[in-house]
């Protein structure tokens, strides 16, 4: 079977989150099924595609408005990501360093899609099934579907995945004339909110919708940003495919960015060290339990709450704290003025650093997630891989993947998005901690838990095989 998977991002050539996971992930264990899989993404001005070599394979020209784009098609010769991957290159537009956060959003996505689909049609690769991912390729099934330029591959399954529906892409409709002609009769299925609505599109056109994990498709049913309604009405084709994660690159036996690596047998040693390298390196102290949190300062994770939290929690109990990550200037600002109150004890690194991420996962002994929002969740399943002990809210894939200790599971868990719920879990943390015999225990036990995308993407291929033979 041929899968064509499309992406704004893909680790290693851009991440923002954990859709960059996913797409440099799934597409890997499908290729281990017998598939043949390739990934199409946006060539971006970054370091990955500065060190890379590529080899151009196509060219075209696409409209955009009023604005005519040249762009190339280039295929990734090395490094090699274990699939197929090729980078459209569309000078000006796409070719920035950031992936997100540019004034021209609109042109440049829809300009992706576009050029994508011409790619297509020109009968330069034929898939057996199309896989778009999240609201930035939420325009190709209705494309497929109901442009005229795409007739021919129309009868193509589309298959479409929400990551995330807090972002949804929104257009106005004085952008219209940047998508293809198209049976205007069917514009209804561009629309939600008096606005082309890229997220809802791919709901509404796409064969079948998926999410990434099973509780927050129920979830999403109830609080989808305002596309509740739509996602109830279209809940026949919807499911909800837990992810997984790839447990080659996160494999604490052989990951490269660790200070020592370590297996089941040496999780105690090898733990330690990278402890001990974070506490050196960010003035902590060693004998304390220390806590870490990993991801996005925003508002879906709970990240407003964690200057309040760190105070707290440093103000009653005896802990080391570690913060990771960036957003807000607010949430940046107030966690920075937190390291002159608790120098010894608390450190945040505001920003993004990959090798920084799988030191803390391999060195904390426990890891925050307090979010709002929670589609799925990967950060507690590299926690769990690394032996790092997940304090969660039950919410989205955290609730799927995470049972807590009281019931004879493995994490600890809280409902509300709350300091105190927080604190509190954090105290009971603590006295885990402390029964030192339990915990080391907890450890070894959590490390084996296969959360690997084997299972996940057997799951997926069984869908596409059931729309290719509908």
């Amino acid at each position: 079977m041929n899968i064509l998977h499309i992406s704004i991002e893909c680790y290693p050539i851009a991440k923002v989150g954990g859709l960059a996971d996913v797409v440099g992930a799934l597409p890997k264990y499908q290729k281990d099924l017998g598939n043949d899989v390739l990934v199409i993404t946006p060539f971006h001005d970054n370091q990955f595609t500065k060190d890379a070599t590529l080899q151009e394979v196509y060219s075209g020209t696409i409209v955009v408005g009023n604005d005519e784009h040249r762009y190339t098609i280039h295929n990734l010769v090395s490094p090699d990501l274990g699939f197929t991957v090729n980078l459209v290159h569309i000078p000006g537009l796409l070719d920035r360093e950031q992936v997100y956060g540019h004034k021209d959003e609109i042109e440049r996505f829809v300009a992706f899609q576009i050029a994508v689909l011409d790619w297509i049609k020109d009968k330069q690769y034929i898939p057996d099934v199309i896989h778009c991912h999240d609201h930035h390729t939420g325009l190709i099934p209705f494309m497929i579907s109901h442009a005229n330029a795409y007739y021919y591959i129309r009868d193509i399954p589309t298959v479409f995945t929400i990551h995330n529906a807090q972002y949804q892409g929104q257009i106005p409709y004085d952008r219209l004339n940047y998508l293809p002609d198209f049976d205007h009769s069917k514009i209804g299925l561009l629309d939600w909110d008096n606005q082309i609505n890229p997220l809802a599109t791919g709901i509404k056109n796409s064969w079948r919708v998926t999410t990434v994990s099973p509780t927050y498709m129920k979830e999403l049913q109830q609080r989808a940003n305002g596309l509740e309604g739509l996602l109830r009405d279209e809940k026949k084709k919807c499911i909800g495919i837990l992810n997984g994660i790839d447990t080659v690159t996160w494999d604490p036996e052989t990951d490269p960015m660790l200070i020592k690596n370590y297996g089941v047998g040496s999780v105690i040693s090898g733990r330690k060290a990278n402890k001990k390298w974070i506490c050196e390196s960010f003035g902590l102290s060693l004998d304390k339990p220390l806590f870490g949190f990993i991801g996005r300062l925003v508002s879906e994770k709970g990240a407003d709450l964690l200057p309040d939290i760190i105070e707290e929690s440093l103000n009653t109990t005896d802990v080391n704290i570690f913060i990771l990550g960036s957003g807000s200037p607010e949430t940046e600002n107030r966690l920075r003025a937190l390291k002159e109150k608790f120098p010894d004890r608390y450190h945040a690194h505001i920003g993004y650093d990959e090798k920084l991420s799988h030191i803390v996962y391999a060195g904390a002994d426990f890891l925050l997630m307090p979010s709002r929002v929670e589609p799925c969740g990967l950060n507690q399943m590299y926690a769990l891989r690394y032996g790092s002990v997940p304090i969660v809210r039950r919410t989205g894939g955290l609730k799927d993947t995470i049972i807590d200790i009281g019931e004879g599971g493995f994490g600890i868990c809280h409902d509300q998005v709350l300091v105190w719920d927080v604190c509190y879990s954090i105290k009971r943390a603590i006295g885990f901690y402390e029964d030192e015999k339990m915990y080391k225990k907890l450890q070894r036990q959590i490390m084996k838990i296969d959360h690997s995308w084997n299972r996940s993407a057997q799951e997926y291929t069984n869908l596409y095989i059931t729309l290719i033979n509908n």
